[in-house]
């Protein structure tokens, strides 16, 4: 079995890191540059950087940033936030980027993916899904969580495997940055309904969080942000307690 990794998140706006819960009420966390270098020692497996205003101001993402992030570190770093097209795509990642994700771009062409895949990768390929719960479903959401979309979250991830993604980033708007613990329900369906890996992402507040999303489902990744933003939850010490209980990390 593949070990399971831990991943942090850098939202990015305005130069800064940020956090907010359920995609509002955003505050500042600090410099990207060091808490990217921070998470490394600390042995986080990989980052994900993303503008989170990128979209929504119809503009590029900050490329300079993410290009000095991947010069100052040597794990895995994964760049989204207004990429529209495969040439951008590419760019990030002759920028030094070592995967790209996309979300808003591949809802409104999802053809884009296949393009994508082709040019740069299925495995250098991610694409990010915002979803929202609604009674018993779960429709996603782009432009940052802004604008609802008709798509059911499990029928889109199946959709997205096809077109040629080579990974998911599942967030669950219901608990992003609410430290609830990760969405079960949302991340169970979606990981048993897909063959490719599934990043967890909204809601990590503990290590008990990190251990039930990879012992109740079949995620391959688990991502937070705050907890390790405001030093609430070491890195290394989530990885040994979760060895301990027996869920195979990467050292």
């Amino acid at each position: 079995m593949l070990a399971k990794r831990i991943v942090a998140a850098l939202d990015i706006k305005n130069g800064r890191v940020v956090k907010g819960v359920n995609f509002e009420n955003i505050r500042d966390a600090g410099d990207p540059v060091e808490l990217a270098k921070r998470y490394e020692d600390e042995g986080v497996d990989e980052i994900v950087f993303l503008d989170i205003s990128a979209t929504n101001e119809n503009r590029e993402i900050l490329i300079g940033l993410a290009k000095k992030i991947a010069g100052e570190i040597n794990i895995p770093f994964t760049v989204g936030g207004g990429l529209s097209s495969t040439d951008l795509m590419t760019e990030m990642i002759r920028q030094g980027a070592d995967k790209v994700f996309v979300n808003t771009a591949a809802v409104e062409d999802p053809q884009i993916i296949k393009k994508a895949s082709k040019k740069i990768g299925a495995s250098n390929l991610v694409i990010a899904i915002d979803a929202k719960r609604k009674e018993d479903d779960w429709k996603i959401y782009t432009h940052g969580g802004n604008k609802k979309r008709g798509l059911n979250a499990v029928e889109w991830a199946k959709k997205v495997e096809r077109l040629g993604a080579g990974e998911i980033l599942l967030t669950s708007m219901d608990r992003d940055g609410t430290k609830d613990g990760f969405d079960i329900p949302l991340l169970k369906k979606v990981s048993s309904a897909v063959d490719i890996p599934v990043i967890a992402s909204g809601g990590a507040g503990s290590a008990e969080d990190f251990y039930e999303v990879f012992n109740e489902t079949e995620v391959s990744a688990a991502l937070a942000a705050s907890i390790f933003h405001y030093k609430e939850c070491s890195i290394s010490d989530l990885k040994s307690d979760l060895d301990k209980r027996g869920i195979n990390v990467r050292n």
